[in-house]
């Protein structure tokens, strides 16, 4: 939490001001703009058709304005998994860190809607690897027989000058939209009477309205509702059937209690009724809250999404709205599905995550993806991963293939940075053993650490191995700068959010030059609605503090 100084103002108008000036954040416009005519050019008539009928009505989508600050609690009835921070790590008692990859951006859009409505989030409702990965990074395409690219940086921290930063990204296989493989589609949606609010059902409609102006006659679309009960409202229907799809999509209405057992069964049965062999076969569940199946308990439902996930229909959850939103179910069951979990608070985010990137998500390039780190103890006295905690494995589970992990899609990038103390700098936190040996010597002097990554094909069972040691010649001393920064930048802000435990003397104005210091070309405007962000979460904070 941060304090301001004592102001001749009274809280209420202090909270007044900071509104004021927040809302003039939240307002201002990117700085680029994406070119409209080149992407209509590269887009069907009728997709073409779709999006603007979606566009018209975006206004009524968007979080609006603030009026003024709105120091608020999130809403209990919210549920968020529990995720504190990494512990820092002694490299000379533990030098491995084992962890699947993740590609989830839910927990940022999600954040994002909090801050843009006047509140601070709960510690746990942020994931630091949703932050960082949310954004692009520009890193090297891997070699034409390789699956991925392997890229790490080091740089000193920006939090902390005695102590370093290591990135390592992965930049997955690019494939072009016309290689996508045929999709079958079951949308699995929540029209429960709390789903009748702008920023859901009807939210929800143009996002789908979106998403099936991209399939063709190669691809099939089912949709099963349920609320208190469930039903088939589209059976089996090729992509390019669209007049019948958007037909469908206009019946749906909220209404009634949340019992989704129904619902699920159904929609894994249309996608075995209707599956591609080689192709994208998935069930994208849609809700606001609990996916309350009626079954005995959880782990039944999961034991069903397992089955249905080893026969090949994955799971993706898209979650809209707020007030009971939960959050922790909804990625829980996406991890256990081989699908990602997003959080819609928006028109245009609707149109990132089911257009933009609707390959990656669903052309699986690589399955049960882990990554292995080993520092060497002579050169590193202590490490920790930022984020990741609920994907965090055990050392021997890298080599066990039958653990189960995180899946790549085409053109995906990961990124995870580990803040490090490199030994004798001055920054470590943490007693050195009295009776530990030195560590690594003679020919492994040089070397940071080894990274391995280990994966299988889609169709394989067997995983892959790829490793690459880190030099010491790689060390920077400089600040960080370009894509690294951006990516500091939105690690240092979750945990900022999160209570900056380990973030030094840092504050919001060395994260805002550090994103500023890093923005580079943004020509959809993300990064510089992070920026914002950034600027009303300092603002939020600081009114918080007038009410405390």
């Amino acid at each position: 939490m941060l304090f301001m100084p004592h102001f001749p103002y009274t809280t209420r108008a202090c909270c007044l001001l900071t509104g004021l000036l927040l809302s003039a954040c939240a307002n201002e416009a990117p700085e680029q703009q994406a070119n409209p005519a080149a992407e209509r050019k590269a887009r069907s008539a009728s997709a073409i058709e779709v999006e603007q009928r979606v566009m018209a009505d975006a206004a009524l989508y968007a979080p609006a304005p603030m009026a003024r600050m709105q120091v608020m609690s999130t809403p209990s009835r919210e549920r968020y998994p529990d995720t504190p921070e990494n512990a820092l790590m002694l490299t000379s008692e533990q030098p491995v860190s084992t962890f699947s990859v993740d590609v989830d951006t839910g927990s940022y859009t999600n954040v994002r809607r909090m801050l843009n409505q006047g509140f601070l989030p709960p510690a746990d409702a942020v994931r630091a690897e949703d932050f960082i990965n949310y954004f692009a990074y520009s890193y090297p395409a891997p070699d034409n027989a390789e699956v991925f690219s392997i890229n790490t940086e080091l740089a000193a921290s920006p939090w902390n000058p005695k102590r370093h930063l290591f990135k390592v990204g992965l930049q997955g296989q690019m494939l072009d939209k016309q290689q996508r493989k045929a999709a079958n589609l079951v949308f699995l949606l929540d029209v429960s009477g709390s789903m009748n609010a702008p920023d859901k059902l009807p939210l929800l409609i143009s996002s789908l309205r979106l998403l099936t102006s991209q399939l063709g006659s190669q691809d099939r679309v089912s949709i099963v509702t349920y609320a208190g009960s469930s039903q088939t409202v589209l059976e089996p229907t090729q992509g390019n059937q669209r007049g019948r799809i958007q037909t469908a999509l206009e019946t749906l209405s909220a209404g009634g209690g949340t019992n989704g057992e129904g619902g699920i069964l159904r929609a894994y049965q249309l996608a075995r009724s209707s599956f591609i062999k080689e192709g994208v076969n998935r069930v994208i569940l849609a809700t606001d809250g609990d996916f309350n199946v009626g079954m005995s308990d959880l782990e039944e439902l999961k034991a069903l999404i397992r089955r249905q996930r080893e026969s090949g229909i994955a799971l993706t959850t898209l979650g809209f709205g707020s007030g009971n939103y939960n959050d922790a179910l909804m990625e829980s069951l996406s991890n256990l599905g081989n699908g990602q979990h997003a959080y819609i608070d928006s028109i245009n985010e609707a149109r990132k995550v089911l257009v933009d990137e609707l390959t990656s998500s669903m052309e699986i390039i690589a399955a049960d993806v882990k990554i292995q780190v080993e520092f060497n103890p002579a050169l590193i006295s202590e490490y920790r991963l930022v984020g990741y905690h609920n994907r965090l494995l055990e050392r021997e589970d890298f080599n066990n293939d039958k653990v189960d992990a995180g899946e790549i899609g085409a053109g995906h990038r990961v990124t995870a940075i580990y803040e490090i103390a490199l030994t004798g700098s001055g920054g470590e936190q943490i007693d050195p053993l009295r009776y530990q040996s030195s560590g690594a010597q003679g020919s492994f002097a040089k070397e940071l650490a080894q990274i391995k990554l280990r994966y299988k094909l889609p169709s394989e069972t067997k995983s892959q191995l790829v490793s690459k040691v880190v030099s010491l010649d790689q060390l920077s001393s400089e600040e960080v700068q370009g894509d690294f920064a951006f990516a500091a930048a939105a690690a240092g802000f979750a945990q900022m959010l999160k209570g900056g435990k380990y973030m030094q003397d840092s504050d919001y104005q060395t994260l805002l030059a550090l994103a500023q210091r890093g923005k580079g070309s943004d020509p959809q405007g993300y990064r510089h609605e992070f920026i914002n962000l950034l600027k009303s979460a300092e603002l939020i904070s600081q009114s918080s503090a007038f009410t405390e």
